[in-house]
């Protein structure tokens, strides 16, 4: 069954605030394998104009993803996450993440579509720092895959 169109454009309250830790940008660096020193050491980051550590680009996905998770467990939506594959990634920075931000991730459905019986779902993640100041933006876009024939 196709998601409800009705949903396009719904936005779901903001999540708890994110504690980046230097610890978890570092091992997030490791994970991907970048070994920019401004993701692992202060006084890199900062020779480079930040007050810390700053994060990979994909870091936000850990906390994007996660809220997303409002959208995709809504029982009104009925999306069977069962047959849920990520279909695409994006991201618009107003500003590197750092350590010590606190971040907060409101979600927004985007889009709904249905093509060749695949629901297609987009849902856009502002993030913002606990002074309210917008950070990033961040895209995902989730693809329900067509239930099997018999």
């Amino acid at each position: 069954m196709a998601l409800d169109q009705s949903f396009v454009g719904r936005t779901y309250p903001p999540t708890d605030p994110y504690e980046v830790g230097r610890e978890k940008i570092r091992e997030f660096a490791e994970a991907v394998g970048d070994a920019n020193p401004a993701y692992t050491d202060p006084e890199a980051a900062k020779a480079l104009g930040h007050p810390d550590v700053i994060a990979p680009p994909t870091f936000v996905f850990s906390i994007t993803f996660k809220a997303a998770g409002q959208v995709v467990q809504d029982p009104q939506l009925g999306l069977d996450y069962n047959r849920v594959v990520h279909g695409d990634q994006k991201f618009v920075y107003v500003r590197p993440v750092r350590a010590g931000d606190r971040l907060t991730v409101t979600s927004t459905i985007e889009a709904v579509k249905s093509i060749a019986g695949n629901d297609i779902l987009d849902i856009r993640g502002e993030v913002h720092d606990e002074a309210g100041e917008h950070v990033v933006t961040a895209w995902t876009k989730l693809v329900a895959r067509a239930a099997e024939e018999n």
